[in-house]
């Protein structure tokens, strides 16, 4: 009986703490103190991913192939008073990888979280019949959007807020008991995972 109240227990704290992050009640410090590194991490998901991340209280390293993307961002979130330091780091170069993980290590202490957020273009097949557009990755035009929308449940497409609250509370003791699981952040759309 016991362990069914502690799991109830768990269940409510992990439930209130979502229904505070969605509707915009000022949220505990789920992260405080700890430190994420988050890879590709200057601009859409990533960038998303490590506001979060720091607006729950982690001290957040971020990351970008170019100094000037890291600049950029460091200076937007620290614009915003969060606790955020950066590198140039590719992570096929390992290398950049040692220098990330030597600054999260040097400057806080050890790494925490690990968000691994690179990916790569979305073509297949010969790199010599890639196109311009598919270089820019400008996939989108409107009819293909409204396409895509009514494939959707909640007739929304997505945006890069919507992966950082779950990748936040997945980090978080909230999500102590979750172990072996995908989470699919999909707007309704059937996964074939």
């Amino acid at each position: 009986m016991r362990k069914a109240g502690l799991l109830l227990g768990g269940c409510v704290r992990s439930w209130k703490s979502v229904r505070m992050a969605s509707s915009g009640v000022a949220r505990r410090d789920l992260l405080a103190n700890k430190v994420a590194l988050v890879t590709a991490s200057t601009d859409g998901i990533g960038l998303a991913i490590a506001r979060r991340l720091a607006q729950d209280g982690a001290h957040v390293v971020v990351s970008s192939r170019k100094q000037q993307n890291v600049d950029r961002a460091v200076a937007a979130l620290q614009g915003e008073g969060l606790s955020v330091t950066g590198t140039v780091c590719h992570v096929g170069k390992a290398e950049d990888r040692e220098r990330l993980v030597t600054t999260a290590v040097k400057r806080y202490g050890g790494i925490d979280i690990l968000v691994s957020n690179a990916a790569v273009n979305p073509f297949f097949g010969n790199l010599m019949d890639v196109t311009e557009e598919v270089w820019d990755k400008l996939w989108m035009d409107e009819a293909r959007e409204e396409s895509l929308k009514e494939m959707l449940r909640i007739k929304r497409l997505g945006v890069p807020e919507d992966c950082a609250g779950i990748v936040s509370f997945l980090c978080s003791e909230d999500a102590s008991y979750i172990t072996g699981e995908t989470v699919t952040v999909a707007g309704g759309a059937p996964s074939r995972l």
